[in-house]
């Protein structure tokens, strides 16, 4: 055993070795490129121990394990945030989230940051980016550098904007974009040379909810379930390079992990410990490059690394260099030779966003992990895997000496420039994938350790999960509610759940409280003018809808529901007027298209009201259940 004072002097040393090498970031200078084409592909709440390649035996990722039988496998790759815009934004930039700006969903990544889109396409890269959910809109800065970015979600049957689509519409897209890029003009003119691409790709399984909960199938095989769809779309994606793929470097990561109680956590966001930090990271060079800038095939990684570490190493392996990274190049790994000792930072600021608790900030140096919180923790990571055995009460030198590092990338306070979205509709968006809840104020006294609030943090994290439903779902909102009585969003969830369930008189008062604690959204005034107009209340439905438009004067939703209201009270024109407004603003919204078609029935304008059914029949997929009611309608036309 070592005594306290030689561990003091060896903490001390980790932590200046450290040092040295952080102040050097970037890439190496730029050498001989290795790959032409770039393939990312990214596959959201991946655990690395669900993937075949890295031990599970139950795992169903052939496509992955081929890569990695192959390629370059990082057995030890931790995200930068367990969070999907930040993560993303870390990959893209090579920054930690204090360095790219975007430190929660819903913030904006910096404007100013370079990314490998803005950067490749400088170059004369082509470069598109097909993403799966909404966490990655536009709106959130990604886009910049891409010539196309393919984040159009489509709507949910009742004409909801919808927050996710399935891996094969995004692998379509995909596919459909790498033909383009790899068509040829007519045989009798000379084909010009081909550019590079960068192609991203982005893919939601197996983020919950896991397939479909109501089987009764255990959580863990419903999520291998959404991994082994993921794998096998991404198989068609590399099978459609075709002869590309002889020049193409392709990249595959989870962007962070997911619990499963493990640390009382279910789900991610929260917490800092590997379970939901650690993923697979696998880089894979085809034959034709093997060897080429001394890279090797086969490889397995055992030195940690970091998703920063992504950005610098496919620039290198382009023949460029990506400045004022965080991460570092590694391309001695791909040729087989250890990575330097360094530092590794990752940080959760969602606890303070949404909740109002602390966040968490972790720093990992040799053997050692620390997480920054009101009451730190340590761990001896190499004995520890599993973080189980906080060692900070008994290694305090060494946690001081981390604690004064994790300082120098972040303190524990977001600076003031930084705040969740504005819009309204995007913040909501957010919160139905269970990324966000309402946003505190800021209290003015010392914020909670989310230790301390792990059971209520796991049961918010059951309802948003998407796994429970009916009154097991009312149930869990009731009991959340009754230890956090100002969730807003709490109380907007149970106001939605017992109106679905038909229980408008006791949903009414929920939407009601939602609304007192100040939930920025329309939805709970969407669902009051619901159920006042079930009661006939038609003047309380319109004030609601009133409410609901200036807080959103932009939702298309809203203003299609002036429309229906407008109807009812027997103002034809100006329904007419409003629907039409917002199929303008959204034009797959099919509830809407439908009470077009019907406004101009009533006002004896057949022939519009026609096109408009006929219109709609063209958007809806053949299987649509509403398909029959919108060909009685067109029946009573004629």
């Amino acid at each position: 055993m070592l005594n306290a004072k030689c561990r003091m002097l060896i903490s001390i040393c980790i932590v200046h070795l450290a040092l040295c090498i952080s102040g050097c970031t970037g890439s190496a200078p730029s050498g001989k490129p290795v790959a032409q084409n770039v393939v990312l592909i990214t596959i959201d709440t991946l655990r690395a121990d669900h993937v075949g390649a890295y031990g599970w035996t139950r795992a169903r990722t052939p496509t992955l394990d081929a890569l990695a039988r192959e390629g370059v496998v990082f057995d030890r790759a931790y995200a930068a945030a367990p969070i999907t815009l930040p993560s993303h934004a870390s990959i893209l930039t090579g920054r930690y989230p204090p360095g790219h700006g975007s430190r929660d969903n819903g913030i904006r990544v910096s404007a100013t940051v370079p990314t490998l889109a803005t950067e490749l396409r400088a170059r004369g890269f082509s470069t598109a980016a097909f993403v799966a959910a909404f966490p990655l809109d536009h709106q959130f800065g990604l886009d910049r550098g891409f010539d196309v970015y393919g984040d159009r979600l489509g709507h949910e049957p009742d004409g909801r904007p919808a927050n996710e689509r399935p891996a094969s519409q995004v692998i379509d897209d995909a596919i459909a974009w790498l033909r383009l890029h790899a068509a040829r003009l007519p045989p009798d003119r000379p084909a010009p040379p081909a550019r590079p691409f960068f192609l991203w790709v982005h893919l939601f399984e197996p983020h919950a909810p896991y397939g479909r909960p109501d089987t009764g199938r255990p959580v863990i095989d419903r999520y291998d379930d959404e991994i082994a769809t993921a794998d096998r779309e991404l198989g068609r994606l590399v099978k459609a390079l075709g002869p590309a793929a002889n020049d193409t470097l392709i990249v595959a990561a989870g962007d962070h992990g997911e619990a499963f109680g493990e640390h009382g956590e279910f789900a991610h966001s929260i917490f800092v410990y590997d379970t939901t930090l650690r993923v697979p990271l696998i880089f894979y060079f085809p034959a034709a490059l093997s060897g080429r800038g001394g890279t090797r095939r086969g490889v397995r990684v055992a030195d940690p690394v970091s998703l920063v570490d992504v950005a610098p190493t496919v620039m290198h392996a382009v023949g460029a260099e990506m400045k004022d990274a965080d991460g570092i190049d590694l391309a001695p790994a791909l040729g087989g030779s250890p990575l330097p000792n360094r530092e590794l930072y990752a940080e959760s600021f969602a606890p303070v966003i949404e909740f109002g608790w602390a966040p968490l900030r972790a720093l990992r140096a040799g053997p050692w992990k620390y997480i920054a919180a009101p009451r730190p923790e340590l761990y001896n990571v190499d004995e520890d895997a599993d973080e189980r055995t906080d060692r900070a009460a008994g290694q305090t030198a060494i946690a001081q000496g981390l604690d004064q590092r994790v300082g120098r990338y972040a303190g524990p306070a977001l600076p003031k420039s930084l705040a969740p979205a504005a819009d309204p509709q995007a913040a909501e968006r957010l919160r139905a994938l269970g990324y966000s809840a309402s946003a505190p104020g800021d209290s003015g006294g010392p914020r909670p350790d989310p230790k301390d609030r792990r059971e209520l943090a796991a049961r918010i994290a059951q309802v948003t999960s998407g796994e429970l439903a009916g009154a097991a779902l009312i149930s869990a909102l009731e009991g959340i509610l009754r230890d956090d009585p100002r969730n807003g969003q709490a109380h907007l969830r149970l106001g939605y759940a017992r109106l679905q369930a038909g229980d408008c008189a006791r949903a009414e008062p929920e939407l009601e409280r939602a609304i007192a604690s100040g939930l920025p959204s329309a939805d709970a005034y969407l669902g009051l003018a619901t159920c006042r107009g079930r009661r006939h209340d038609l003047a309380g439905a319109e004030r609601a809808l009133a409410e609901a438009g200036r807080l959103e004067p932009a939702n298309a939703v809203v203003t299609a529901n002036l429309g229906i209201l407008r109807a009812a009270k027997g103002d034809l024109p100006g329904a007419i007027e409003a629907l039409k407004s917002a199929l303008a603003a959204d034009p797959d919204l099919h509830e809407a298209r439908f009470n077009l078609a019907i406004a101009y029935a009533k006002s004896g304008r057949k022939a519009d009201a026609a096109a408009a059914a006929r219109d709609l029949l063209s958007r809806l997929p053949a299987s649509a259940p509403q398909r029959a009611e919108v060909e009685r309608l067109l029946a009573s036309l004629r």
